[in-house]
C-alpha cells in the first residue's frame, strides 16, 4: 500500500499510470478518484494489496477546500466555465458556522453533472460532455463535521470530515445557495482518507525520479500493517489458517470472541496475512482470502 500526495493537475488514473511504470507491473489499484484539480491522499494499492480496495473505499475523508462565491460554474469547480454570476451578501463568521453546521448529519446531495456517477450505464461527465441535457441523480450523503470559517468578503475555508460517497464540490454549492448567492470550488485538499493521511506519503516528484521504484518501496506498507490500519487484526494458530486458506469457517478465539457480530478483522499467521474475515455468530467467514507467497 502506498500513499501518494497527488498534485494539481494529473487525474487519477495519470498517478495509477505512474505507479504501474514505476513499479513495472499492472496490478495497480486505488481507493476512490480525486478530481485533477484536488490534491493530497491518494492510497494507492499494488498486488495483493489490491484485495483491500474494497474496505479502502469505504473509509471516511478528510479535507480542506476553498470556495469562491458570486458565480457557478458547468463543473462546480475552478476548471469549468462561469454560468452564472450573482451577488455576496455580507458575510459573518456566525452566519457562515451556521449555515455551514446545518448540512451535518444525514442529508440528501445532488451529485455534480461532471462527475463518474452512473446514469443509464454511462458517466455522468461522459453525457453532458456528449452535449445530452442530464438530471444528476441526488443521494444519501453524511457529513460528520465541518469548520467554515470567512477567508475574505468572496472566499470561504472549509474543513470537512465527511463518508464515502460525499462530494465537496457539491457542498460548496449548496452552502453557497444557503447564504443567499452562488458558489463553486477554488482549492480542495483531501487531507485524510480512513486511517491514510500524508505523513510519509511520496510526492508527485518521486513518482517522475529516475529512481522512482525504490522510492517507492521505501515508502510502502506491507499487507499486515495496511490491514491493521484499515480494520484491525487478529493473530490466528496453524489449524486456524488452514481453515481460512480453504475458504472455512475459521474459529474466533479469544479476541474474536470479543468482537461484536459483523465486525470485521484481519486474519494474520506468522506474520502474514491470511484472511479478511467477518464475525458471524460463533466464527469468523472469510471474506476475501490471500494466498501463501510462492517461494
Amino acid at each position: 500500500m502506498l500513499v501518494v500526495d497527488k498534485a494539481r493537475g494529473p487525474t487519477s488514473h495519470d498517478v495509477v499510470a505512474k505507479v504501474r511504470r514505476a513499479l513495472g507491473t499492472s496490478a495497480v489499484g486505488h481507493a476512490g478518484t480525486l478530481d485533477p484539480m484536488a490534491t493530497g491522499v491518494r492510497v494507492v494499492a499494488v498486488g495483493q494489496g489490491t484485495k483491500l480496495v474494497p474496505w479502502l473505499t469505504a473509509a471516511d475523508k478528510r479535507y480542506e477546500a476553498l470556495v469562491r462565491l458570486g458565480a457557478s460554474t458547468d463543473t462546480e469547480d475552478a476548471e469549468g466555465s462561469v454560468v452564472e454570476r450573482g451577488a455576496v451578501p455580507v458575510l459573518t463568521e456566525e452566519g457562515v458556522r451556521e449555515a455551514a453546521a446545518g448540512f451535518r448529519g444525514a442529508h440528501r446531495q445532488r451529485v455534480p453533472a461532471v462527475s463518474a456517477v452512473r446514469v443509464d450505464g454511462r458517466r455522468l461527465h461522459a453525457r453532458v460532455r456528449a452535449g445530452e441535457e442530464v438530471t444528476p441523480p441526488e443521494r444519501d450523503v453524511v457529513l460528520h463535521e465541518v469548520e467554515a470559517t470567512v477567508e475574505d468578503p468572496e472566499t470561504l475555508r472549509l474543513r470537512l470530515h465527511a463518508a464515502k460517497g460525499f462530494y465537496v464540490r457539491a457542498f460548496g454549492r449548496d452552502l453557497a445557495h444557503r447564504l443567499g448567492t452562488l458558489g463553486h470550488l477554488v482549492m480542495l485538499r483531501r487531507l485524510a482518507s480512513g486511517a491514510f493521511d500524508l505523513r510519509g506519503a511520496v510526492s508527485a516528484a518521486d513518482l517522475e525520479a529516475d529512481d522512482a521504484a525504490a522510492r517507492l518501496a521505501a515508502a510502502h506498507l506491507d499487507l499486515v500493517a495496511a490491514a491493521e490500519r484499515v480494520v484491525g487484526v487478529v493473530t490466528v494458530g496453524t489449524a486456524e489458517a488452514e481453515d481460512a486458506r480453504q475458504g472455512r469457517r475459521v474459529a474466533l478465539g479469544p479476541v474474536g470472541e470479543a468482537l461484536a457480530s459483523g465486525a470485521e478483522r484481519a486474519l494474520v499467521h506468522e506474520g502474514r496475512l491470511v484472511a479478511m474475515a467477518r464475525r458471524e455468530e460463533e466464527s469468523f467467514r472469510v471474506l476475501r482470502g490471500f494466498p501463501v507467497p510462492s517461494a
